[in-house]
């Protein structure tokens, strides 16, 4: 048995007559709404997020199968058109009372070049459904977020990303767009072709029209090695600079009411292949939660068995094709708010957000996750005229009230200009957004050029862009 195992359950037998006595905010989060009988009789039902913490009832749920059906479904539809993927987005930026379209049909590798290393890829695919073709075809992603189950056009529309400092996000690889919008206009754009629309379309949280088609500036298929390791936080802190300087990919995690963080190094390698072991992330979660149901109220004890606990973490070492050594399976829900920062300004930041954490919110056992980001000049990504960024993560349990961590966190990001990652939870209107994004009120602009009833915009986006 590992010591983390009997201390958990030493725990769990010494204190058990108390768990569950702390009160996290589970009443206070949103319900569905319950299905009813639209007005030719069909059954509607609720969509939701993958967290549950949004949700909607539309009228109408659509999946077009080709270009021209969804130029004629944007034109004739009544009402707020919103497209949606995978529902990795904590934001509402999906729900709509009227329709949501689906893309899967608009799914897989189109075609490829061989020579230029580049790939056109239907908008709908799902990450995880990528490497694959892409592996066959002898190219790879220059780099790949940590969640594989989001669709190529929700990632992109959000600026989702993964880490290094010399990497992009996932929208910086996109050489050119093919967008269907509300007015049923088929758009291709790039760099030279309607560059403007490019530019806005890289990250547009799906309020342009819809993306069909996206072409990616690839890499050659390569192998990588993935270590991961404890060591005490306060090191890893000392280190980061370093870390990230000498590795393709770095990330840490601070994990709460305790003294250790966790750190992944991702590099090219010609090892033989290693393959990752069963996913250990999702059951180490649940043990943090366990700790925290049972010792939130003793923190001294909780952090001393914490720490015992992360010293008998095992290294782990994997090698294997690339789209089997990026992503990390999450079936442990939760609601996240993530901001970006002047990477000088990172490490001051996650030291306040830290302290925060542990004094006001007992509850939170979710990592913190530490991250750099390549910046780039995408009109609303927030890595927009950035060098490097720095990104911070924090986490709550999909069954618990995010919003009294996340109000408590937020003005720390405020002072020094935070951008908050699209579909991660923020608060920041129009003028706030418009003083930290140059190419805002340019992007608000085109948005209603090419959607000029506003067709494409839900509350939630209506209030973002100062739209009404």
């Amino acid at each position: 048995m590992k010591r983390r195992d009997f201390l958990v359950g030493g725990a769990a037998v010494a204190v058990t007559p108390l768990a569950g006595c702390d009160d996290y905010g589970a009443a206070n989060m949103p319900q569905p709404p319950a299905p009813r009988t639209g007005p030719d009789g069909e059954r509607l039902l609720p969509w939701q997020n993958w967290s549950g913490y949004q949700s909607s009832l539309p009228s109408q749920r659509v999946a077009p199968e080709t270009e021209t059906a969804l130029a004629e479904l944007l034109t004739s539809t009544q009402g707020t058109v919103r497209p949606v993927g995978s529902g990795h987005s904590f934001t509402p930026l999906v729900p709509t009372d009227d329709t949501i379209v689906s893309l899967r049909h608009f799914s897989g590798l189109i075609e490829s070049d061989d020579q230029a290393m580049t790939a056109v890829v239907g908008a709908g695919t799902k990450l995880g459904r990528l490497g694959e073709p892409l592996h066959e075809a002898g190219q790879a992603l220059i780099n790949m977020p940590d969640i594989d189950a989001q669709t190529l056009a929700g990632s992109m529309a959000t600026a989702t990303h993964g880490t290094g400092a010399g990497l992009g996000a996932l929208h910086t690889a996109a050489t050119a767009l093919r967008l269907v919008t509300p007015t049923g206009e088929i758009i291709d754009c790039s760099a030279e072709q309607n560059p403007d629309v490019f530019q806005a379309a890289q990250v547009s949280l799906g309020s342009l029209g819809v993306l069909t088609r996206v072409t990616l500036q690839n890499v050659p298929t390569v192998r990588m090695k993935r270590r991961v390791w404890v060591e005490d936080f306060a090191s890893l802190v000392d280190r980061f600079d370093t870390l990230a300087a000498e590795h393709h990919s770095f990330e840490m995690y601070c994990v709460p009411h305790g003294d250790y963080g966790i750190a992944i190094t991702i590099d090219p390698t010609d090892e033989p292949v290693q393959p990752r072991g069963p996913e250990q992330d999702n059951d180490a979660v649940m043990d943090l939660k366990k700790l925290r149901d049972l010792l939130s109220w003793f923190p001294s004890a909780r952090r001393w068995l914490l720490n015992m606990a992360m010293q008998d973490y095992q290294p782990e070492e994997a090698v294997d094709v690339w789209y089997r050594i990026f992503p990390s399976s999450r079936a442990v829900r939760f609601n996240e708010m993530e901001y970006h920062l002047p990477r000088e300004a990172l490490l001051p930041t996650v030291m306040e957000v830290r302290k925060t954490l542990e004094r006001k919110h007992p509850g939170v056992f979710f990592p913190m996750e530490i991250r750099v980001v390549k910046g780039d000049d995408a009109w609303l990504s927030p890595f927009q005229g950035h060098a490097t960024s720095g990104s911070i993560a924090v986490h709550r349990y999909y069954e618990e009230d995010p919003l009294p961590l996340f109000r408590d966190v937020e003005p720390i990001y405020q002072p020094l200009g935070g951008r908050p990652h699209w579909g991660k939870m923020h608060t920041l209107g129009p003028e706030t957004l418009a003083e930290r994004y140059p190419r805002f009120n340019d992007f608000v602009a085109m948005q209603a050029k090419l959607d000029p009833q506003g067709r494409m915009l839900n509350g939630y986006l209506r209030e973002l862009f100062g739209r009404g």
